[in-house]
């Protein structure tokens, strides 16, 4: 018997950001190798496979995809602030430009997939990119967001087999960062409805890119002073 979706995208935006402020808290403020931390990091996989699903679903629905991509920079740079204070000259990048990356992927797979194997050069091309610059969850990032969007259902009736592909294909590159993490995000993904959900209007939409920097730079005064 198959479990009925009950999960909206506005529901599925709320699970990605509490996932996400859990694994940032035990990274940066617990003692690591302790149960708690274990758990928490492992309930904080769930964060990104959720973004990269919902990047796919954005690019598929919005309007105007430049604009899509250039919001998703513009936060992507004012993140890499509180990022380097975090994290310093490690060579890392913060995960908004791993999901504005992949929208260039997904453009350019709109652009070429006419050309299969002019399509697959660019797309692998982005995900060595993501890896070079040393933005968060690198090529894996890239590609999991190439095949929710290539897989994806959206569709709130459409069959339970295509959810079922889409997970199946995105979950080698989820378990990389955890194998019980990447179930729970399959979990998650799976009961999504195909609906907008309860989210609505540019404040709550540019709430939540502004949590990123705002949440980082809280747990970056917490790491200092508390």
């Amino acid at each position: 018997m198959r479990i009925i979706p009950v999960l909206s995208g506005s529901a599925l935006k709320v699970i990605a950001v509490i996932s996400m402020v859990m694994d940032h808290c035990a990274y940066y403020l617990m003692e690591h190798d302790t149960i708690l931390y274990e758990t928490l990091r492992c309930f904080g996989r769930i964060a990104f496979p959720v973004f990269a699903f919902l990047i796919a679903e954005g690019f598929r629905h919005t309007r105007n995809r430049r604009k899509y991509f250039l919001q998703l920079l513009f936060f992507a740079v004012i993140s890499e602030v509180p990022w380097y204070l975090l994290n310093g000259a490690d060579g890392t990048h913060n995960v908004m430009f791993t999901l504005a990356l992949g929208v260039v992927a997904l453009a350019a797979f709109e652009k070429l997939c006419e050309h299969r194997a002019f399509c697959c050069c660019a797309i692998l091309m982005i995900a060595w990119l993501a890896t070079w610059l040393g933005m968060d969850y690198e090529w894996r990032g890239i590609l999991m967001i190439v095949i929710f969007y290539l897989l994806g259902c959206s569709h709130k009736h459409a069959s339970p087999f295509g959810g079922m592909t889409q997970l199946f294909c995105a979950f080698p590159f989820m378990m990389h960062y955890g194998i019980a993490g990447a179930l729970l995000a399959c979990m998650v993904l799976y009961l999504y409805d195909g609906t907008r959900g309860f989210i609505h209007g540019n404040i709550a939409k540019y709430g939540f890119y502004t949590f990123y920097p705002a949440h980082l730079m809280v747990i970056f005064g917490l790491v200092n002073w508390w």
